[in-house]
């Protein structure tokens, strides 16, 4: 709770063999990267420089938290776990999150996260948005919209240290 600086908001984990490890958009590095994590690296590259690996495990041990709206989801079924169980807890999640003190980003990519933003409430907090990285909408205002350097920015701009998105 403490460390958290940035939240990126995802839907759920991926659906396929060995894909999902607890944070969301990041596949281990042994797995191909999946479409919608492609995307993410080619923003980033686009808007800090290039990245050689897709696990995003560092960026969590820097305090940004990779959390999914959904926890689960069932062997290749895409969203097959939304509405049933997650959502109540991962909203609280988000709730805890607004009352920090110290500013947090929000980072909301799609349609899915953006209806989180009203849980973000707390004046001292940052909401960055824009279309889904997946390749059925990136090209629809994800790509462009430079949310790495944003939230650096932000961060700075309130005594915070960056954080390194290309470690």
């Amino acid at each position: 709770f403490e460390e958290v600086r940035v939240v990126i908001l995802g839907q759920d984990p991926y659906h396929g063999p060995n894909q999902a490890q607890g944070l969301s958009f990041s596949v281990p590095e042994t797995i191909p990267a999946p479409p919608s994590l492609v995307n993410i690296l080619k923003e980033l590259g686009e808007d800090l420089g290039p990245r050689t690996h897709h696990d995003l495990t560092s960026w969590a041990k820097q305090g940004v938290l990779l959390l999914n709206a959904c926890l689960t989801v069932p062997a290749g079924q895409a969203n097959g776990h939304a509405g049933q169980v997650w959502e109540p807890f991962t909203d609280a999640v988000i709730k805890v999150l607004n009352q920090k003190d110290s500013p947090v980003v929000f980072i909301l990519w799609g349609g899915y996260a953006r209806k989180k933003k009203s849980l973000v409430t707390n004046p001292k907090h940052a909401i960055i948005e824009s279309a889904h990285p997946s390749p059925l909408s990136a090209y629809r205002g994800f790509f462009g919209s430079k949310p790495f350097s944003k939230a650096n920015t932000y961060l700075v701009s309130q005594g915070q240290s960056p954080i390194d998105w290309l470690k």
